[in-house]
């Protein structure tokens, strides 16, 4: 993110299905303590105007969204040059709203509460994962890992195969286009989710990761067994990842890797940054 623009008033970033980082920022936000970590930026009234900013391989584009009413912490760029945003703050329980190229609001859906992931591809297909405290709470993220078309209707919920564990919270996810990867709490198996209806299970040697790149039959895993800076490849069978090789995970200038926000795994590419929302890196399996 250029150096113009306040890293602490970032309220939500992510890399898009087209490798595009974004920003949204709220010029009028403030710090608020937090009672563990860094303080958060919070927009100081609702609804209020936010910044989107977007590099697009150097290239900065900026947009501003109009009124919005939730305290943003996820979003996502949508086809046509639409976007998704969910947050917290709303009147009501629909706590995600759809905006258009113009900035203005074109729609609002409930998407649950304790949404972990918020992830778009290419074909206007919206994933969202959950944690603990929304799937034994909100019927809607119950399932734990919901798909959403672009317009914000339900299409599909995760629902186990007998003998399988119910999602608990989604530690890790992938999204490509027609296609996401999970994995979950308590036993962290590794579900394969596409948009025809196919759906596979399948066992890991690695309990809670923390990000995942997947290529053709491997998948790399990020962190897991108390190691976050521990990167595990994997070959794919039918029903397991079998380990294949383990490297350690370190920054661009050989700086160790301490802490990280939760990756963003785009197909064969994992996307993170540190404690500063400032700087992306991308690691390509």
């Amino acid at each position: 993110m250029p150096r113009r623009y306040d890293h602490r008033r970032v309220l939500a970033t992510t890399v898009d299905a087209w490798g595009r980082a974004l920003w949204l920022i709220c010029p009028d936000a403030e710090l608020r303590p937090r009672s563990v970590g860094r303080p958060d930026p919070h927009p100081r009234t609702l609804p209020y105007d936010a910044l989107l900013v977007t590099d697009d391989g150097g290239t900065i584009r900026e947009r501003t969204l109009r009124g919005l009413d939730l305290r943003v912490v996820h979003l996502d760029a949508l086809p046509n040059g639409r976007l998704v945003v969910q947050g917290y703050g709303g009147a009501d329980d629909r706590n995600a709203r759809i905006y258009g190229m113009d900035g203005r609001r074109r729609g609002s859906f409930a998407m649950g509460r304790a949404v972990e992931f918020l992830m778009a591809d290419r074909r206007h297909h919206v994933w969202s994962a959950y944690f603990d405290e929304g799937v034994y709470a909100d019927p809607i993220s119950a399932p734990g890992l919901v798909r959403w078309d672009s317009g914000g209707n339900r299409l599909w919920g995760y629902t186990p195969e007998q003998g399988v564990e119910y999602i608990d919270t989604v530690y890790a996810l992938n999204v490509d286009d027609g296609v996401a990867w999970a994995n979950y709490y308590p036993t962290f198996p590794l579900i394969e989710v596409r948009t025809d209806g196919t759906v596979r299970l399948r066992s890991t040697p690695v309990a809670a990761p923390r990000g995942m790149a997947v290529h053709g039959d491997h998948v790399t895993m990020l962190g897991g067994d108390r190691q976050p800076d521990r990167l595990h490849l994997c070959r794919l069978t039918d029903t397991e990842a079998l380990p294949v090789e383990e490297a350690c995970l370190t920054l661009p200038n050989g700086a160790p890797l301490k802490g990280y926000a939760p990756p963003v795994g785009r197909g064969r590419h994992l996307y993170l940054h540190g404690s500063s929302p400032r700087q992306w890196y991308v690691l390509r399996a």
